[in-house]
């Protein structure tokens, strides 16, 4: 018979067994091996390590801020440029994240684009 601490570690294995059954096993062009559902090739190992540290794409997430790289938004002066409107059309970003470009554009004196 199973103690309480025995029952809890069987059952922390099969939840981690069960959470990664669904998922495929990846590996990145670095090496990191990865789980995931969809078949989205970004590798969140990666994704961590070039995180910003500072400015107003550290506020973001990983999705909402490759949003804006890939449109070349990098400093808020060019996001000044765009209205929300057209932000909100980049594939990634969602209305979650324009508070936060809403207060760095504010910040120094900037806003959207009417």
């Amino acid at each position: 018979m199973l103690n309480n601490e025995q029952l809890a570690n069987v059952k922390v294995k099969e939840t981690s067994y069960n959470d990664q059954s669904n998922k495929n096993q990846k590996v990145c062009s670095k090496g990191h091996t990865y789980y995931k559902s969809s078949d989205c090739p970004t590798c969140p190992i990666c994704e961590k390590e070039r995180k910003p540290e500072s400015g107003f794409l550290a506020l973001l997430s990983a999705p909402a801020r490759r949003a804006l790289e890939n449109n070349e938004v990098a400093t808020l002066e060019k996001l000044s440029t765009y209205s929300e409107k057209e932000i909100l059309q980049f594939h990634g970003m969602g209305p979650a994240s324009l508070p936060k470009l809403r207060a760095a554009l504010k910040e120094i004196g900037l806003s959207f684009k009417d």
